[in-house]
């Protein structure tokens, strides 16, 4: 007896033509004079392809894995922007000054490009940007409002530039 294996797409409405052995959900085994004809699971035939494309899909050699202080930071950050400089560099723009967003392009033209110089900026401010330093001088360059503690500015500045590396993808932050 000959053995043949199908995969069907209605494996268990053939019963009528075919003597049955079993019929369990997508599998079924079936037998006549001639020929017996296995119908296979095709969930089962897929699945250790479907756990290979998952897993390395999920690799950290792919995806590296972004650590649960890494997140907590960003977060940080986004909510200290949030309170602070998204008056005026909504979304990395600048309402005030368009040519001085906060786009890398921006960025690098204005010499702000690394995490010191816009803590610098941050901090003592620059043009119309007010600094927002604790100690920032002179007075009149400074804001009036909430000043910042030195650790703020720092996840500022890095928060900003990790922004900006990424062309300012919408991060959303509930509560402060």
């Amino acid at each position: 007896m000959q053995t043949l294996t199908l995969i069907p797409h209605t494996i268990c409405k053939l019963k009528s033509s075919i003597s049955t052995k079993e019929c369990k959900g997508n599998t079924a085994v079936a037998e006549n004079s001639k020929h017996e004809v296995r119908f296979i699971n095709i969930k089962k035939m897929l699945a250790p392809s479907l756990m290979a494309a998952a897993l390395v899909t999920l690799s950290p050699v792919i995806n590296p894995p972004v650590s649960f202080g890494q997140t907590i930071q960003v977060h940080r950050g986004a909510s200290l922007f949030n309170r602070a400089c998204i008056a005026c560099h909504v979304g990395g723009g600048n309402i005030i000054q368009p040519g001085a967003t906060l786009f890398l392009k921006d960025l690098q033209r204005n010499g702000v490009d690394t995490e010191d110089e816009i803590y610098r900026v941050t901090y003592f401010g620059k043009g119309r940007m007010p600094g927002f330093g604790m100690d920032c001088k002179p007075r009149g360059q400074c804001t009036f409002g909430a000043r910042l503690q030195e650790d703020e500015i720092r996840l500022l500045a890095e928060f900003v530039k990790s922004q900006a590396a990424e062309g300012w993808p919408n991060i959303e932050i509930s509560g402060d």
